[in-house]
């Protein structure tokens, strides 16, 4: 009888479906203790890898996070430019390159300074960050300090020489003209001297380069002064002396020659009765008869 029974009841155990039954896997090591809902969550991990790595492919994830972060409160609201005289707010506002709703967190700084160094009148520029939403742009600019003439090109150069762009315009006109090659290497020089004179320094109309050796002076009367190459100071200073006592500039003259140290020739204009007689060679005086 208890052969039948355990027999009976061995049968019963094997019919109980299947779908009842605990798995198997459930009693073996930790995956024992993982709640019911772990399949879900990697389900969906699984699914979020994937759509990550297509946006990776397709070029979307900086976007996609510019958005992100502009959307928590981090999109540029002002931007605040600094130090700019001869650059436009338009020229670094497209230099930035900011659509809008940009992320200020992702912003690119350097590739901003990159680009708004490519403009020729910019020395150098500070891009600051103030979260959580302004950008800070302060630039540093090449100082216009005269205009260089050779041929037909006119540029304008900084106090060192350097060209800083060809686009002369018209508010530029009031700059010093200097002509010649390597005038725009001595010009500052020649200027700082003309500076000390500065009765003659607001007649001076050009200043020319002759043979990159010495200077000769354009008045805004087409008078030219053609000056020494040494001793330029000790020049400048008796042409002042000499058109404050005798008014030598504003006389009927074309030129005035200082390169002799012992004289100073003068050569007359056309219609002189003086210069007629001269034959059209000018007149020269020495420095004693011109101071006398």
């Amino acid at each position: 009888m208890r052969n039948e029974r355990a027999g009976a009841g061995e049968k019963s155990r094997r019919g109980v479906s299947r779908l009842r039954r605990r798995p198997v896997w459930r009693e073996a090591g930790f995956l024992a203790h993982l709640p019911r809902w772990t399949g879900t969550v990697g389900a969906l991990g699984f699914l979020g890898v994937t759509g990550l790595y297509g946006m990776v492919l397709g070029g979307y994830t900086e976007a996609a996070a510019d958005a992100l972060t502009a959307e928590a409160g981090f999109s540029i609201q002002a931007i605040e430019l600094s130090g700019q005289r001869e650059t436009t707010e338009f020229e670094i506002l497209e230099e930035l390159e900011i659509p809008n709703g940009a992320s200020l967190l992702l912003f690119d700084v350097s590739a901003a300074r990159t680009r708004l160094q490519r403009n020729p009148w910019v020395q150098d520029v500070s891009i600051q960050k103030f979260y959580p939403g302004t950008l800070k742009v302060s630039l540093s600019e090449r100082e216009p300090f005269a205009l260089w003439q050779r041929g037909q090109i006119v540029s304008i150069i900084d106090p060192d020489g350097n060209v800083i762009t060809d686009e002369v315009r018209e508010r530029y006109a009031g700059l010093p003209l200097v002509v010649g090659h390597g005038a725009q290497k001595r010009a500052p020089q020649m200027l700082n001297e003309l500076n000390k004179q500065p009765d003659l320094r607001s007649r001076v109309r050009a200043l020319v380069l002759i043979a990159e050796r010495r200077w000769n002076l354009v008045l805004e009367n087409n008078v030219t002064v053609r000056l020494p190459e040494e001793g330029v100071d000790e020049a400048l200073a008796y042409l002042v002396k000499l058109d404050r006592e005798k008014g030598l500039l504003s006389r009927a003259i074309t030129a005035v020659d200082l390169r002799l140290k012992d004289r100073i020739v003068v050569k007359l204009d056309k219609d002189t009765e003086l210069n007629r007689n001269s034959g059209g060679l000018g007149v020269s005086i020495t420095r004693k008869e011109a101071d006398t």
